[in-house]
């Protein structure tokens, strides 16, 4: 009971309501949320703190960045979702709309960086991880049996079709960035690959109706696509949403570290992720963890692990959305 009023009095305020509303719509940083709620670094900081120790909000370092979210889990998780339910969407527009500059702003940033480092991109990626070994692990796992329909969300040269396309009757990438599509489109071109095809497209919002038995993707793929987005786990349920019943997903990233420059250089949003993050996403769409693997660096240079998660979807067929 105790633990019940000391959440209700932190969510009693109405700086503090604010705040869980914006973070039960996104993963955002302290000066995100300044920004939006248009209040001092202190009085925010403050808020949060209050927030956090009735655990209805989680507070993260990466690097020089605090993050922020709600509380995906547990008392905090059910009271901020029922909360929400009975907040009025209407005393809830102003800070919607300070939330969209944000993510516009971000999506802005990134988009700028793709278009002037797609040539590029190849070359980037390469020094960043073991591709070689990577790609290998992820063919052993999704090629072990035939594939129906396969999803590249977060496409960008191709390579993933490139790689997982012979072993699929079907093969479609989406990617947000045209630049990245037409280096794509050349590289199923000049692989001679003719059962795929490239679309723009958000993950966030793909243009797929719901998977269900004889329609949806039996596999999905984020190859190194996670850590550039502000809500990865949005994605993540996204996939799920578009998954066929007993479909197989696949994520390729990195495992935490601490190279800020990533973030600096080449607009990395997060730096990495944490087993217990990823089980979070899949719990939260309802996928079942189906096991990781992790690949390490090999040479002294190399300072990033890759990590590949695993889930699947639930055998059963799934309801179409009214």
């Amino acid at each position: 009971m105790d633990r019940l009023v000391s959440m209700l009095r932190a969510a009693g305020d109405p700086t503090r309501l604010r705040l869980l509303l914006l973070l039960r719509q996104a993963e955002l940083t302290v000066s995100e949320l300044i920004e939006i709620v248009g209040q001092s670094q202190p009085r925010v900081s403050r808020h949060l703190k209050l927030l956090g120790e009735a655990g209805l909000v989680e507070r993260f370092k990466e690097g020089s960045w605090v993050f922020c979210r709600a509380a995906d889990r547990g008392i905090g998780a059910e009271l901020g979702a029922a909360i929400a339910a009975l907040a009025d969407p209407a005393s809830q527009e102003a800070d919607r709309a300070r939330l969209a500059h944000v993510r516009d702003t971000r999506a802005a940033a990134a988009a700028a960086y793709f278009k002037s480092n797609a040539a590029e991109w190849e070359r980037i990626r390469a020094l960043h991880a073991p591709e070689k070994d990577v790609e290998a692990a992820i063919a052993r796992h999704l090629t072990a049996a035939p594939i129906r329909n396969f999803l590249d969300a977060g496409t960008g040269t191709g390579r993933m079709l490139e790689l997982i396309a012979p072993h699929a009757a079907r093969a479609v990438g989406i990617d947000v960035s045209p630049d990245m599509l037409a280096i794509a489109r050349d590289r199923l071109l000049q692989s001679g690959i003719q059962n795929a095809q490239v679309r723009l497209g958000d993950t966030y919002r793909l243009p797929f109706s719901n998977g269900n038995v004889g329609a949806g993707f039996d596999v999905v793929l984020f190859h190194q696509v996670l850590h550039y987005l502000d809500d990865p786990g949005a994605a993540v349920a996204e996939a799920a949403r578009v998954m066929a019943p007993g479909g197989k997903l696949l994520i390729a990233d990195f495992a935490s570290h601490r190279e800020e420059f990533l973030r600096e250089e080449f607009a990395h949003r997060r730096l990495g992720f944490s087993d217990r993050e990823v089980e979070g996403w899949f719990a939260g769409a309802g996928l079942a963890g189906a096991g990781s693997e992790t690949i390490a660096p090999k040479n002294e240079g190399e300072k990033l692990t890759v990590k590949l998660w695993l889930a699947a979807a639930n055998a059963k067929a799934k309801k179409d959305a009214a």
